[in-house]
């Protein structure tokens, strides 16, 4: 269990009075950050506004206390937010502790069982199409409250495309004065930052005191967070749910989903931050502190938590040196809950959808997508679309499966293609001229790439003519083979055997060499028929036929 050690503990070596007060600095800073974008997710995420305090709060500290990363800061996060709403909407709060709950289990399996390192099995556009796909669906799913449209009936769609049709179906009743509201806060989001000397203060925070302010003083007939949710300073209170079988099984898909959404985001966030620290995080160890913190999380009322990018690297940039700085944010964050949160019922809705606008943007990376639509190949290209399009349409669960089916299929297809059998009489790029006078009885045949049941049928197509008394097989190109093309190239060992025609391998690396080991293979060609070198295997070849 040493390698599952939090970052935490070894941070104190070499701590002083200057490292805390950079770290306290940061938490601060960090928590103002973290206020306005934790209220909105919560409510992108359909629950009440303390819901999201309550994470950054719960999840925060104890990610931080037990994580495996120096800086990494967590909180609620804008991927979870399509994912949490669906469950809430089918399966209500209590669903949402149990999947949240069951996800924190499987975090903390997950580091157990050293899967931290899976996170590069993922393919770069499976994690872009998707993240860009739940960038499109928070901004459909703010657009309502951003043009102040109301639907009629009490309807209230849950998927994406259901949303954008009830937009549609019932925009007619917009409020001019929700959409004033809301421009001026996304003018504030986006053009705040680039002010000198003022970008210090956070665009979402100036943007939610600015939205509050004005339609508190000009009294105009527009929504707020008070007028839709009940706002509570209450701390966090401690809520144990029934596990019922019925429930466990409704839920265990999003449970699965929260698991590895929130594995691939945290551990994404610590590449992230390594790189800005010149650091390295402890993978495994992070694992298991996100599935503490996703179980803490849902047992005090929150929802579930990740690593988050844009909040680790201010925490970096503002001095953050140890996880004492996530921790500060968390506990500043309780205090404001205790003394600031009846306020937030003040918080125009159309301010929230501006802020939601701008994390959108922020984590949508149109520039890296637009590249690999113009530069990658198209089987990458399609994986990257098709996810893209199944995480709008659909959801994550679908989007994330048929990605990475797809990408395994496009890859073994790009494998197979790769694996050749050519007969050195027909190659062009024989090494030397001696191994070009090989005698008629002798085939010699170059295997290269890697030997799987997607490239196994180039072993049937090595042919050999009547006079053949040996066959040559040079397989230093072949790095591994698999259970079917064993087979496959067992198959041709037996046939050559009732031919009359000894088989020769030359340079067998590693992997295939224990496989044929392992199968019996490498007895029944027989030790003296392989060897190290393509001119120790022609010499053997002539000594078989009788030349030597």
């Amino acid at each position: 269990m040493k390698d599952l050690k939090p970052a935490l503990f070894s941070s104190f070596k070499g701590y002083n009075g200057k490292t805390f007060v950079e770290d306290l600095i940061a938490g601060v800073i960090v928590a103002i950050i973290a206020l306005p974008l934790s209220i909105a997710l919560a409510l992108a995420s359909g629950v009440g506004p303390e819901e999201g305090l309550y994470t950054a709060i719960v999840a925060g500290f104890l990610i931080a206390f037990f994580g495996g990363s120096r800086v990494q800061i967590s909180g609620p996060t804008a991927a979870f937010a399509t994912i949490v709403a669906g469950v809430v909407a089918q399966n209500g709060m209590e669903g949402l502790i149990v999947a949240t709950v069951m996800a924190g289990i499987l975090l903390i399996l997950m580091g157990v069982f050293r899967l931290g390192g899976l996170i590069k099995f993922i393919p770069f556009t499976i994690t872009t199409g998707f993240t860009a796909g739940i960038a499109v669906t928070i901004l459909i799913g703010q657009l309502k409250d951003f043009f102040g449209v109301t639907y009629a009936n009490g309807e209230k769609p849950v998927e994406t495309v259901e949303k954008l049709e009830a937009l549609i179906d019932n925009f007619s009743s917009f409020n001019i004065w929700a959409l004033v509201i809301g421009i001026g806060g996304l003018l504030i989001v986006f053009l705040w930052p680039k002010i000198k000397y003022l970008n210090k203060i956070p665009a979402s925070l100036v943007a939610v005191l600015a939205g509050a302010l004005v339609v508190s003083l000009c009294d105009l007939n527009v929504n707020t967070i008070g007028d839709l949710y009940t706002v509570s300073s209450d701390l966090p209170k401690f809520n144990l749910p029934s596990f019922d079988f019925a429930t466990v099984k409704t839920v265990l898909p999003d449970a699965f989903t929260i698991a590895v959404l929130a594995a691939i985001e945290s551990l994404l966030s610590c590449v992230v931050a390594d790189g800005m620290t010149n650091t390295k995080h402890n993978s495994n160890a992070e694992l298991v502190a996100q599935g503490i913190g996703n179980i803490g999380s849902a047992l005090f009322g929150g929802i579930p938590a990740t690593g988050a990018i844009a909040r680790t690297a201010a925490n970096i940039k503002n001095g953050g040196k140890t996880p004492i700085s996530g921790m500060v944010h968390a506990a500043v964050l309780l205090l404001i809950l205790v003394l600031l949160m009846p306020y937030a019922a003040l918080i125009p809705m159309p301010i929230i959808a501006a802020v939601l606008f701008g994390v959108a943007y922020n984590m949508c990376g149109w520039r890296t997508f637009v590249r690999l639509v113009k530069t990658a190949p198209k089987s990458d290209v399609l994986v990257l679309v098709l996810t893209f399009v199944l995480t709008v349409v659909f959801d994550l669960v679908v989007a994330i499966a048929v990605g990475i089916v797809l990408a395994c299929v496009m890859f073994m297809k790009r494998m197979s293609d790769e694996a050749t059998a050519e007969s050195w009489k027909k190659a062009d790029d024989v090494e030397s001229e001696s191994f070009t006078n090989i005698p008629d009885e002798v085939s010699v045949y170059e295997m290269n790439g890697p030997l799987f049941f997607g490239a196994s049928d180039i072993i049937a197509r090595i042919t050999v003519t009547g006079e053949t008394k040996c066959l040559v097989l040079r397989m230093r190109g072949v790095s591994a083979i698999d259970a079917t093309a064993m087979n496959a190239l067992e198959g041709l060992c037996d046939k050559c055997t009732e031919n009359g025609i000894t088989v020769v391998l030359s340079h067998v690396n590693k992997q295939p060499l224990h496989a044929m080991q392992k199968a019996g293979l490498y007895k029944k060609i027989g030790k003296e028929n392989f060897k190290p070198h393509i001119t120790e295997a022609l010499a053997r070849a002539n000594e078989v036929i009788g030349n030597i």
